[in-house]
C-alpha cells in the first residue's frame, strides 16, 4: 500500500507490541524484527516505535528502516525521577536520547517506574500500583521539568506517558500532574490506557490538548477489561487475554481524536499500538485492520 499522510506533518506508525512484547518475551519471541518491519512497510504505515529486537546502535537501526521506507516515531524510556536525580536520570537515559537522535527521531516516551511494587510488577494486581500521594507532587514536577528542559536542549520532546500500574494512571492524577508541571512536559494521548483507568481521554483533550505531543492509538475489550478489574488480574495477565485491541476492534470511540487532530494543529505521530498475544491475535492481520480503520475513520 502506498504511504499517505493523514495532514502534512501527521503521520501514522505503529508500534512492535503488535508483533512482539517487550515485557512477555514469550510473545512473538519467535516473530523476527524482518517480519515486523517487512508488514508495517507493505501495509502503508510511515514509522514504528521502538522495540526490545531492535538493534540499539543507531547507524544500523538507520540503515534497517531506512531499508524498509520506515522512521523511528518515538521510543520507551523507563524512568525512576520519583527515585533518582535528574542527574541520575540523565546519565541513565543518556545512551537512549543519544539513539533517538541518530535515527532523528524527537520523542522520548517517558513512563514512571519508581516506585512499581513486587520484583516482577507487571505480574502483581492491578490494584497493586504506586499511589501519587505517596510522593511530593512539586519535588517531582520539578525534576520532570528540568529534565524534559535538558531533552529540549538536544532537540527532543519529553512525552509522560499516564499508564495502568504506574504513578499517574487516574484522570485526577493525569490533572495533577499536568498541572504541576511546565509546557516542557509533553503527553502522551493513550486512548486505551485512559478508557482502561476511567478516563475520559476528551476530557484531557479539552483540557490539556496543547500538552499532547504524542498519540497512541489503543482500544479495549470491554468484557476482558470488566473481568480484569473485577478478578484484579495482573497487566500482563490482562493483556494475554486481550484486554487491549487495535482501534475499531473495541469500545473506545475515537471520535474525539478524528476533531482534535483535524481542528488543533497538531503535529506528529498517530500510532497504532495494542499489546497481544500474536498467536491469538495475528500481528498482520490486526494491524493492517487498524490502518484501514483508521485511514477511513481518521481520513482528513
Amino acid at each position: 500500500m502506498a504511504k499517505e499522510k493523514l495532514l502534512p506533518e501527521v503521520h501514522l506508525g505503529v508500534s512492535p507490541l503488535s508483533w512482539t512484547n517487550d515485557v512477555q518475551t514469550e510473545l512473538g519471541g519467535d516473530i523476527s524484527l524482518e517480519t515486523c518491519l517487512k508488514d508495517a512497510a507493505e501495509i502503508g504505515y510511515q514509522g514504528v516505535e521502538l522495540g526490545r529486537k531492535f538493534p540499539r546502535d543507531g547507524q544500523k537501526l538507520s540503515s534497517i528502516l531506512s531499508d524498509h521506507g520506515l522512521r523511528l516515531a518515538g521510543g520507551w524510556h523507563s524512568g525512576f525521577l520519583t527515585q533518582r536525580s535528574v542527574e541520575e536520570e540523565w546519565k541513565a537515559a543518556a545512551d537512549h536520547v543519544r539513539l533517538l537522535k541518530e535515527c532523528g527521531s524527537q520523542i522520548l516516551v517517558y513512563g514512571e517506574c519508581g516506585l512499581m511494587t513486587g520484583d516482577s510488577p507487571w505480574d502483581e494486581p492491578l490494584s497493586k500500583r504506586p499511589d501519587l500521594r505517596q510522593i511530593e507532587l512539586s519535588t517531582y514536577a520539578g525534576k520532570l521539568d528540568e529534565f524534559a528542559t535538558r531533552l529540549k536542549e538536544t532537540g527532543i520532546i519529553l512525552a509522560y506517558h499516564y499508564h495502568l500500574k504506574m504513578l499517574v494512571e487516574r484522570a485526577e492524577e493525569i490533572d495533577a500532574l499536568c498541572e504541576s508541571t511546565r509546557q516542557e512536559v509533553g503527553l502522551v494521548l493513550d486512548t486505551g490506557h485512559a478508557y482502561a483507568a476511567g478516563a475520559d481521554y476528551s476530557e484531557l483533550l479539552r483540557k490539556f490538548g496543547s500538552r499532547v505531543v504524542h498519540i497512541h492509538l489503543k482500544d479495549v475489550r470491554p468484557k476482558v477489561l470488566i473481568s480484569a478489574r473485577k478478578n484484579d488480574w495482573s497487566f500482563n495477565s490482562a493483556v494475554r487475554e486481550g484486554m487491549f485491541t487495535v482501534p475499531g476492534d473495541g469500545a473506545v470511540d475515537f471520535s474525539a481524536i478524528r476533531e482534535f487532530i483535524r481542528t488543533s494543529g497538531y503535529r506528529g505521530w498517530v500510532v497504532v499500538e495494542a499489546e497481544q498475544d500474536p498467536a491469538k491475535a495475528p500481528p498482520r492481520l490486526y494491524t493492517e485492520k487498524a490502518y484501514r480503520f483508521i485511514k477511513e475513520f481518521l481520513s482528513l
